[in-house]
């Protein structure tokens, strides 16, 4: 029995640490977009998404019949319901990729960031609005925090974060629908890469016909870059769901923050965008909600756990 036991807590311990490493690689890989996408600055947003669209499509159609996941991918789609609920979701995950690569265009990766700090608080709001989910103290003030730091951004530097809103809202209820509709994440993905692709590809063609795809055109380095966004799309997908799967939720939410302070980092330390005195109160603002918030969470965490081992 005791041989037993010590099996299980090996078993256990080395989940864990695959999961750890496949969670850690997720996230530095989605830390590392800004650099990606930056070398594709010169591509109009439209036509990176497109192409986004296009080979993530095909990656993961390859992974769902290797995975042997076809059956799945096929009951869902006849799945009225489901297959509706995915074109909302469609339309918000490509919104949410268009307005991230327009970003790091135009030089707002640090807005960007704000956007992916605000998102888990906008979770929170939104299942309270939508679920009916009681927000403990904590996380009243924590919210109203973020607010305050968007309103902060907003008369200190004399616009709306617009960039930052959008990613954090379209995210936010993304990750609502898809809890919702209890859908896969990957076959999920595969499906609404799908249901784009007609779309892409006819937009694709489009801009050949009319002399303007950058495809082809703008050297191999592009060309490469381009043929690489499903791979670079999908990897991390895969990897946090095998995390996912072998870490603790409070492990993954503490992670989360590696992907928006990398793009922090990047935006002020590579790309040289100005970090002025409103942006500091604003960020600190947020980050304060977020200590707020992480804090509980991770008090949550440990009485789920000792629940657990009673």
């Amino acid at each position: 029995m005791k041989n037993t036991d010590n099996f299980d807590h090996n078993i256990k311990i080395i989940q864990g640490r695959a999961g750890f490493w496949m969670g850690l690689a997720a996230y530095t890989i989605w830390g590392f977009f800004p650099l990606y996408f930056k070398a594709l600055a010169r591509v109009p947003a439209a036509e990176v998404l497109a192409h986004r669209i296009l080979w993530s499509a095909a990656f993961l159609l390859v992974f769902v019949a290797l995975t042997r996941a076809g059956a799945q991918l096929k009951s869902m789609m006849l799945n009225r319901r489901t297959l509706a609920t995915l074109t909302i979701t469609t339309l918000l995950v490509s919104t949410n990729w268009f307005v991230f690569i327009y970003a790091v265009a135009a030089g707002k990766v640090l807005e960007s960031s704000l956007g992916y700090y605000l998102n888990p608080l906008v979770s929170i709001f939104l299942a309270a609005v939508f679920l009916g989910e009681k927000l403990t103290s904590r996380q009243k003030v924590a919210i109203a925090l973020a607010a305050a730091g968007v309103g902060v951004q907003t008369v200190m530097i004399g616009r709306i974060p617009l960039i930052s809103i959008t990613l954090a809202f379209t995210f936010g209820l993304y990750g609502l629908i898809r809890k919702a509709a209890r859908v896969p994440a990957v076959t999920g993905l595969a499906i609404e890469t799908t249901l784009l692709s007609p779309v892409a590809l006819g937009y694709i063609i489009w801009l050949f016909s009319a002399d303007r795809l950058s495809f082809l055109a703008l050297g191999k380095n592009i060309d490469i870059l381009l043929l690489l966004a499903g791979v670079i799309t999908v990897t991390p997908l895969i990897l946090f769901g095998g995390a996912l799967n072998r870490l603790r939720l409070s492990t993954m939410g503490i992670m989360q923050y590696i992907v928006p302070t990398a793009h922090f980092a990047w935006a002020v330390f590579a790309f040289g965008e100005p970090f002025t005195t409103g942006h500091l109160v604003s960020f600190g603002f947020i980050w304060a909600g977020l200590l707020l918030y992480s804090s509980e969470s991770l008090g949550i965490s440990r009485l789920v756990t000792q629940a657990a081992i009673k």
